[in-house]
């Protein structure tokens, strides 16, 4: 797995795997587990698919009871865990572990309660993001986040990752959307985190698991708010000569008080791919592009547009396009929800980065990727969240040209410092996984994760869930103060460092 350090398999697990194989096939009889290297590949990586590795065995439960006893089971024997949803995080928070159980959550796909009077779905984890849309939506009702793999991607992945997507500027992200989950804890034990209801007392653990990349549980079900769609929604594509001027307009757009449905930027690189892709009709002769969406009653809706529309000519703007029909502003965001495979046609491989910084720095940090392209001399195509700052650059690389995948790991390592450095933050929606892991001390200090992984004691003592993801360094709570230490000895000496 290139040069990525991760735990160390631990040897007493990898000589029971047979046993414990069996064992799992009791837990989860028929076809629910997976142990043959060949049928196992299809899960040795995520999105992030330049690491890969095989897992121990791969468990695919049905029940609740099944995920608490697989759990259980493996809290008990010191047997590692890896959750996963559809696996298409791309910052490597699924990828699997040599002597861990790796437990697919796919099967849990049914949506359990729709209630529209209070505007709520109950969803198993495996659904679809997309897939709550399709199930209201001829009620006139949505859920609201919508990330670019949202046919694909799962709802519990969605709240291990926290995901976003082009109308979370306005309506939030899936943290702002969930009001409650069921999940299992490492011991076994099933919890409930909130619920149909607006606000929960207590601590808000909902908030601590959401975004929590698999660290602390395993979600069996989620609780969401759908919205009803609204009366009118148009887009403008706005082109600028440069992306300083598009940033700009971005900064101004907001600065004005106007708060689009979504609003999203893409740079040269990216418009020719997605236009040669899709043929959206997007300008070529332009440096930066610009989608505004506004929503809303008509009224509203269209005195917005013209503000925007001044806006953009006022920071330069030499084209801009207002969707005249629903089927038109579809083709204005078709582009950008197939910016990512668009960019695949005309690179052999790119690495997706995510990175948030503050509107105001967009041109200053889109200058500063020009100047780090040419120093790793690999090309970079922008598709980005503009509206609340969160950054995608794709870096264009040959992993069949020797050293060409450390020099793009590099150059994404060197844009995240800088979005760091400019008052942003390591991840807007991917998540920290394995691919930040090493960058958290560029944002964090020692004390700041020391609290952070308190947490994680709290609910995984033995660190067993998901290990080797997010935290630089894998310390035992007796570290933290967390385990009793008798004569030197800890619990769990056997737990390595890297």
């Amino acid at each position: 797995m290139s040069g990525l350090a991760m735990p160390k398999p631990d040897a007493e697990t990898m000589r029971r795997r047979a046993e414990i194989v069996a064992d799992m096939r009791i837990i989860v009889p028929g076809e629910g587990v997976v142990d043959t290297a060949n049928e196992m590949r299809a899960f040795e990586s995520d999105g992030l698919t330049a690491y890969r590795q095989l897992p121990l065995v791969v468990v695919l439960p049905e029940t609740v009871a099944q995920v608490s006893r697989v759990l259980k089971y493996c809290n008990e024997r010191n047997i590692r865990v890896v959750p996963r949803g559809s696996g298409t995080s791309l910052s490597g928070g699924a990828l699997p572990l040599e002597d861990a159980v790796l437990l697919v959550m796919s099967r849990f796909n049914r949506i359990l309660q729709i209630d529209y009077p209070n505007r709520i779905v109950v969803a198993q984890p495996g659904v679809t993001n997309l897939g709550i849309t399709t199930a209201v939506e001829q009620e006139g009702f949505y859920y609201a986040p919508d990330p670019s793999s949202q046919i694909a991607c799962s709802i519990g992945g969605n709240v291990a990752e926290n995901s976003g997507g082009v109308h979370c500027l306005k309506y939030g992200l899936t943290a702002n959307n969930v009001l409650g989950i069921e999940m299992v804890l490492m011991n076994g034990e099933v919890v409930r985190l909130g619920g149909g209801h607006l606000d929960q007392e207590g601590y808000d653990l909902l908030g601590v698991m959401t975004g929590s990349e698999g660290l602390l549980g395993v979600v069996t079900e989620v609780t969401v708010r759908i919205l009803k769609k609204p009366e009118t929604a148009r887009a403008l594509l706005i082109g600028f000569p440069t992306s300083e001027e598009g940033g700009q307009c971005v900064a101004d757009i907001i600065g004005a008080g106007i708060i689009p449905g979504g609003m999203e930027m893409m740079d040269r690189p990216a418009i020719h791919a997605a236009e040669d892709f899709v043929h959206a009709g997007y300008p070529l002769d332009v440096e930066a592009l610009l989608i505004v969406e506004l929503d809303g009653p008509s009224v509203e809706v269209d005195h917005l547009i013209g503000l925007v529309e001044a806006i953009a000519y006022r920071n330069g703007s030499t084209t801009c396009r207002i969707s005249q029909s629903e089927q038109e502003r579809l083709s204005f965001w078709a582009g950008r929800k197939a910016a990512f495979p668009a960019v695949g046609r005309i690179s052999p491989d790119y690495y997706c980065m995510d990175g948030t910084i503050p509107r105001k720095e967009l041109p200053r940090v889109l200058a500063g990727m020009r100047d780090l392209s040419e120093k790793y001399g690999l090309g970079v195509a922008n598709v980005f969240h503009a509206g609340d700052g969160n950054l995608h650059p794709l870096i264009l690389y040959d992993a069949n040209v020797p050293g060409e995948l450390d020099k793009a790991e590099s150059f994404g390592a060197d844009i995240l410092r800088l979005c760091v450095e400019v008052g942003g933050v390591l991840t807007g929606e991917h998540g920290v996984g394995v691919e930040k892991r090493d960058l958290m001390p560029e944002m964090f200090n020692q004390i700041d994760l020391d609290q952070q992984m308190r947490v994680k004691c709290a609910f995984d003592p033995n660190h067993l869930l998901n290990p080797g993801k997010v935290f630089p360094q894998l310390r035992r709570c007796a570290e933290l103060g967390r385990m009793h230490v008798h004569r030197g000895q800890v619990a769990f000496p056997d737990i390595p460092r890297f």
